[in-house]
């Protein structure tokens, strides 16, 4: 038995106290890069509507500029990645643009969304996309390749990430409330953080000997243009971007959905106070659930966990536009809890089985990522256009019933047939 299937049957306790220093830096570094993107974005559309008094259509154009630009990045930053396999220099750049956070949205945004939203719109959809929007595909790559080496689960990893969208979207609606201000200032005090943490994390030769005697032992190319190429003819990865289409709606739903609950409250400041508890308690769900998905999904395949997450998804969509009152909403958004970490690690444990692991950062990032995209971008307008004229309930309707036919095609298209010589499992 290898050293990584032993790992597997051992308790969570035991395999904190084997690991290295590694772990929980790459931990850390998940916690702040979401305390600083929760800073900056978990209450945006309130922020665009209450302060500048931008519609629906005109917050949508926001959104879309975003992910064009995340769109754009995201083939970049995969390719970038495979190539530098574990070093830093991709990781440096993203902790630059988050140290940058709170000097961009005072001193350069605002000024030019009260000059020009077009113009303001597109500065902040630039930003987004460079730091976050594409950054986190990148970061989440990184961080599962490097447990592949290191000895550790990714979504062991990963819900440290949950926990600092949670700790900060507690305090963001109560902050917005006192002064924007100061939800900027904390995502560039966790960006400075991040930083130092980057620095400190041991990306020594040892490490990428292992992971290059890992690829040469398989027998797996690197990442190319060829590489990128030959997927595109392969049916299986086609049957992947089915399932992605359908899962992307979460993104678009996500997006003005603090708007819809927000107006079932007569005062718009309790409103937004309240969505920030309720998108806490949400994310503290998330975190558990992110912590429970790896042996969840390695008990039942990467390929059952990827339906199990869109029929979440489904039931969570659609029942957002049959329920009316303000608890009933809060209940049905609660299941985005254990909706994200199966879509997530389901997504890594099939690719990384499914295809060359060599090219994972390539693949998330332009199957998951990009295409998750380039549905933000064509959507997120219409979507705001939809809100605006068929009101958020019917809109909803209409995303639950794209993703019940993703879902059903996916159950037939995936494949439950992994690489030879990889196992789910030993993720």
């Amino acid at each position: 038995m290898s050293d990584v299937q032993a790992t597997t049957k051992k308790s969570f306790v035991e395999i904190l106290k084997g690991m290295g220093k590694e772990y929980y830096l790459l931990s850390a570094m998940l916690f702040f890069f979401f305390v600083s993107w929760a800073g900056c974005y978990s209450l945006l559309a309130v922020w665009l509507q209450r302060f500048f008094e931008l519609n629906g259509a005109q917050i949508g154009f926001a959104y879309g500029v975003f992910s064009i630009t995340a769109l754009v990045l995201s083939p970049v930053y995969g390719m970038v990645q495979d190539r530098l396999i574990l070093r830093r220099h991709l990781m440096f750049f993203v902790g630059v643009m988050l140290a940058l956070c709170g000097p961009y949205y005072i001193f350069i945004i605002e000024p030019l969304l009260r000059t020009n939203v077009i113009v303001g719109s597109v500065a902040l959809g630039l930003y987004m996309g460079f730091a976050f929007q594409a950054g986190i595909g990148a970061l989440e790559s990184y961080t599962e390749r490097f447990g592949r080496v290191a000895g550790f689960e990714f979504g062991h990893a990963r819900m440290w990430g949950t926990l600092g969208w949670a700790s900060t979207v507690a305090i963001t609606g109560i902050l917005i409330n006192i002064d924007p201000h100061y939800n900027f200032y904390l995502s560039t005090i966790a960006g400075v953080i991040f930083f130092v943490l980057l620095i400190m994390l041991n990306t020594s030769e040892e490490f990428s000997r292992k992971m290059l005697a890992q690829y040469k032992s398989d027998n797996q190319k690197k990442s190319s243009f060829g590489e990128i190429g030959n997927l595109l003819k392969m049916p299986a990865f086609w049957a992947v971007i089915v399932w992605v289409l359908g899962s992307s709606m979460y993104g678009v739903y996500d997006q003005q959905f603090m708007r819809y609950f927000v107006s079932k409250f007569a005062d718009e400041a309790q409103g937004a106070q309240m969505y920030g508890f309720l998108n806490s308690t949400q994310v503290f769900i998330e975190t558990i659930c992110t912590f429970l998905a790896p042996f969840v999904v390695n008990k039942i395949g990467a390929k059952n966990g990827l339906i199990i997450a869109s029929t979440i998804m489904f039931c969570r969509i659609g029942l957002s536009g049959l329920v009316d009152s303000t608890w009933a909403i809060a209940a049905v958004k609660l299941l985005h809890g254990p909706e994200v970490p199966m879509v997530i690690v389901s997504f890594f444990k099939y690719i990384t089985t499914r295809f060359n692991p060599a090219m994972s950062a390539t693949i998330y990032l332009v199957a998951f990522t990009m295409l998750s995209q380039i549905v933000s971008a064509v959507l997120a307008p219409v979507a705001g256009y939809f809100y605006d004229n068929m009101g958020f309930a019917h809109t909803y309707l209409l995303m639950a019933a794209f993703v019940l036919c993703t879902t059903i095609v996916s159950i037939f298209a995936l494949t439950n047939k992994t690489l030879p010589g990889t196992k789910e499992a030993n993720i």
